[in-house]
């Protein structure tokens, strides 16, 4: 597993750790029973704090991406399909976003942003 942290992202540490290790269980990289690097192993791995790296698992947990076992460490749980579908659903929507407001900035309208949506859509069904 590689985590990537950025200092000047303005996305605190422990995030940027959850965002990336979520990410890598939805696409598979980190499949279901993996074990996850200790806490106190990714901490001196990535040079931050184990109250941080714990903070990120503690969220991972919460979310019902990982488990800890005391003594043992932490694994990958099975994804439920609600959980998947939702986690999908919110990067769809942020992608989206990040898209209107670059289309606010550009000085396009809804009709102009609906057909670039359609042509991509589009392009993406003849590739399919």
């Amino acid at each position: 597993m590689r985590v990537v942290l950025s200092n000047s992202s303005g996305i605190p540490l422990y995030q940027q750790i959850k965002e990336q290790v979520g990410a890598a269980v939805l696409t598979g990289e980190l499949a279901e029973g993996e074990a996850l690097p200790s806490v106190r192993a990714l901490a001196r791995d990535l040079r931050i704090s184990i109250i941080t790296t714990t903070r990120a698992y503690a969220e991972l947990a919460a979310e019902g991406f990982i488990s800890t076992v005391p003594g043992k460490g932490a694994y990958v749980l099975p994804l439920d399909s609600a959980l998947v579908r939702e986690q999908l659903l919110r990067q769809v929507e942020e992608g989206l976003q990040t898209a209107l407001d670059a289309a606010r900035r550009a000085g396009l309208g809804r009709d102009d942003v609906v057909r670039i949506l359609d042509g991509l859509l589009d392009s993406e069904y003849e590739h399919a």
